[in-house]
């Protein structure tokens, strides 16, 4: 690496009007229970030497739960926790509820596993479509949120979505403080709607700015000072891909970083590690160039065709009838399917995973829950003849 990784720390922003100082490279901890416990903890270790302070876990795993509580001991102070409300772990799988017999020991749990008696920013989690939307603000689970809120439990309100209607109602409710937002170049140029396979399908129109609704969005973060942390900022590593990346050009990690970064409203952009080097890699943004931050030159000479609904490995998928890790086998697709031959060690990781796709019995319930619109099943097809089993 030219840079020397060493003498680089964070910059740290505002979170909106909430009084907190988050650094502007975060941590989004979903990939943590794939890792050694140790190692994980170390990572998180080792982010904080580095001036990370922000940590989103919407994960309701107990292991990495644990993770995350065991790397703050004793530093837990310098941490700003993103806990999720509605995330919760029933019979080993992640569970989407708004049920408060499942609610509330899942919210109980990251306090006790985490080692601490406060989170400071309770996400109110993921909420894509307006019927959801709804039953939220209007039932005991909103009453619970502001129960946490008030008896200091939860320091701040937030929100998370890929729905900019959702993020503006959000807004404006005035007592949500900031949002988990999904941000990039490609989503910014689709529009707002709770059909996902059309918020996710071709580029085939005038795809030349933002999206009207989104801008809305962080125009009125800006003028509200409701704080925007960001999710999905490298859409999964497909705008690193000239083959996968909807505009046909490669994105570096710095000029995603960047482009996030510099939306109105936003304060710090949540990247997933799995290594120290990553974490180098995110935090050199701080010293970097203006040429080697420079995404608009890649955007404006993109050919922008078509675009096809990409698994960013977000877990949302889950639960699966017969326990397929559904993000792990795109995965290792994905990983594989763009060499000639498949690599012996993916296909090693492949199988190890025990239950792969052809065990998948084409129920599709998966796909209602995926936030990009893919076409699980037909990829767990594509998958089991790649890979043979």
């Amino acid at each position: 690496m030219s840079y020397n990784a060493k003498e680089e720390k964070v910059r740290y922003k505002p979170l909106g009007k909430t009084g907190l100082k988050v650094s502007e490279i975060g941590f989004g901890g979903e990939w943590l229970e794939r890792h050694d416990f140790d190692e994980s903890v170390e990572l998180i270790k080792y982010a904080a030497s580095k001036g990370i302070n922000i940590i989103d876990c919407w994960m309701p795993d107990p292991k990495s739960r644990d993770i995350i509580g065991t790397a703050m001991e004793g530093n837990r102070k310098n941490w700003i926790v993103q806990g999720h409300i509605g995330s919760t772990y029933q019979n080993g799988q992640y569970v989407r509820t708004r049920d408060m017999k499942h609610v509330i020991p899942a919210f109980e749990d990251i306090l006790v596993r985490m080692k601490t008696d406060y989170i400071d920013l309770g996400m109110i989690h993921y909420i894509d479509a307006q019927d959801d939307w709804d039953l939220c603000m209007n039932t005991d689970f909103i009453k619970y949120v502001h129960k946490l809120h008030d008896e200091g439990v939860i320091k701040h309100i937030g929100l998370s979505t890929h729905n900019p209607r959702i993020a503006k109602q959000a807004v404006e409710t005035g007592f949500i403080e900031m949002l988990l937002f999904s941000v990039n170049p490609a989503f910014d140029m689709r529009p707002a709607t709770e059909d996902l396979e059309s918020m996710f399908g071709g580029y085939d129109g005038d795809y030349s700015g933002i999206d009207p609704e989104r801008a809305e969005v962080y125009r009125l973060c800006e003028e509200k000072e409701v704080g925007i942390t960001v999710m999905k900022g490298f859409f999964g590593g497909a705008l690193f891909d000239e083959k996968r990346s909807p505009f046909g050009v490669v994105f570096t990690p710095k000029q995603c970083i960047h482009y996030a970064l510099t939306r109105p409203g936003v304060s710090s952009i949540l990247c997933g590690y799995d290594t120290k080097e990553q974490i180098d890699e995110a935090v050199s943004y701080e010293t970097a160039t203006a040429k080697e931050l420079d995404y608009a030159s890649v955007i404006a000479s993109a050919p922008m065709h078509s675009y096809m609904g990409q698994c960013t490995y977000c877990g949302h998928c889950k639960p699966c009838p017969v326990n397929i890790d559904i993000a792990m086998v795109n995965k290792f697709y994905d990983l594989a399917a763009s060499q000639e031959k498949v690599p012996e060690s993916v296909k090693s990781h492949y199988e190890a995973l025990g239950t792969t796709a052809s065990a998948c019995v084409g129920c599709k319930s998966c796909e209602s829950r995926c936030p990009f619109g893919v076409k699980v099943a037909d990829r767990m097809e594509e998958t089991k003849k790649l890979f043979g089993c």
